[in-house]
């Protein structure tokens, strides 16, 4: 009743506060299962895919003062999914990959979108790892390869020196805690996504893939903030 009752002032006008503070509730009492069996609902869902920015496929992300709400939706999200297996199937029929892939192209070339990008990717990920029909959506309708291959690029901010060669920098800082960190949900999220990706048919596949290669190589030569993180990326 409590997460009914908390999702009921979501769907309301809140105040960004309120929905900050709503949604902080919200995604500690999802890490428990059985609260989560009677609010698990498609019209639930909808009401956090709304707040995460998930259902407006134009809309630009305009107004910082929303990404905290974004991120705790995302958040939310990421505990529901993770352990529910009717979220995991009504995350199918909503088309949630898609429209994960579409907030991570709208965090291109934006400010202050780390956290909303990293979480972005944790559920891609998750989604990937638990429904083996999103992670053939993601490879197949969503060029989820190719979209996950930039995120990770782009977290990593690789320069190009050749088509298949980043530039080395010995001298160049390390990488932010929030830069790592979305690093490595872009590579759990990869690797999922080419798990079945052993036979490469076309030539558009084999430049996808050497070009991830040269990324990933780029990776293991990228420091990041202290020693157990760089471990993690590596």
């Amino acid at each position: 009743k409590l997460c009914e009752g908390i999702l009921n002032i979501l769907e309301e006008d809140t105040k960004t506060s309120c929905q900050v503070a709503c949604l902080e509730a919200l995604r500690i009492l999802s890490r428990d299962k059985k609260v989560l069996v009677p609010v698990t609902t498609k019209r639930n869902m909808q009401i956090l895919m709304r707040l995460a920015k998930l259902d407006t496929v134009e809309d630009p992300l305009e107004r910082v003062s929303e990404f905290p709400v974004i991120v705790e939706a995302l958040k939310c999200l990421c505990n529901i999914i993770f352990n529910s297996a009717i979220a995991q199937k009504l995350s199918l029929e909503l088309n949630l990959a898609a429209m994960l892939c579409n907030l991570l192209e709208k965090c291109k070339d934006q400010q202050f979108v780390d956290d909303i990008k990293c979480f972005d990717l944790r559920l891609l990920f998750l989604l990937s790892l638990l429904h083996t029909d999103i992670r053939s959506q993601l490879r197949q309708e969503l060029q989820g390869v190719q979209v996950l291959t930039q995120a990770l690029e782009s977290s990593l901010s690789v320069r190009w020196t050749e088509e298949y060669k980043a530039a080395e920098d010995r001298d160049r800082p390390p990488l932010s805690l929030q830069e790592t960190d979305c690093a490595i949900e872009a590579l759990k999220a990869l690797f999922n996504v080419t798990l079945d990706s052993w036979n490469v048919h076309s030539e558009n596949e084999s430049h996808q893939f050497r070009y991830m290669a040269a990324i990933l190589r780029h990776c293991l030569l990228t420091a990041g903030p202290t020693e157990d993180k760089t471990e993690e990326l590596h």
